[in-house]
């Protein structure tokens, strides 16, 4: 057994605090991914050109974007800028036993698929926090994750 077995689960305001901070990374990775688009775009089809810019692929590529920093944040230490702030560490559950605490990919993906329904269903998934019995949140729930206090260095 791991010592992330005993440590608490984080609150829904810590949590929403983290997000806060890993809005303002998600602005500045939103803005460099779509000028990026909007570059590859004009070397290719030039300024002249109506319709939305890059289509399709990139509408679906800018979510996939956001998705793929909280998963590769997620898997190498369990924590984003704001999540390492406000001292958070997301923990997978069903691999604690075995000695893992690290999330696999299938988790984050999961979890990131189901955060954002959590949070426009008025928020929801976060005051499940509340009714649960060992403090997760909806989507920590179906995930198979948790998101842990960490101790003060």
């Amino acid at each position: 057994m791991t010592d992330h077995l005993a440590r608490p689960s984080a609150g829904p305001l810590r949590r929403l605090a983290a997000l806060v901070y890993d809005l303002l990374l998600l602005v500045a990775i939103s803005i460099g991914y779509w000028m990026a688009v909007v570059g590859i775009h004009a070397l290719f089809f030039g300024t002249d050109h109506s319709g939305p810019v890059g289509g399709v692929p990139a509408q679906l590529g800018w979510p996939a974007t956001l998705m793929l920093f909280y998963c590769i944040f997620w898997r190498r230490g369990g924590q984003t800028l704001g999540m390492r702030a406000w001292r958070l560490q997301l923990v997978s559950d069903s691999r604690e036993e075995a000695g893992k605490s690290v999330p696999s990919w299938q988790q984050c993906l999961l979890r990131c698929l189901v955060a954002p329904l959590a949070i426009a269903a008025a928020g929801i998934g976060y005051w499940w926090c509340f009714i649960d019995s060992r403090g997760r949140s909806l989507h920590d729930r179906l995930s198979g994750t948790r998101v842990i206090l960490v101790a003060r260095d």
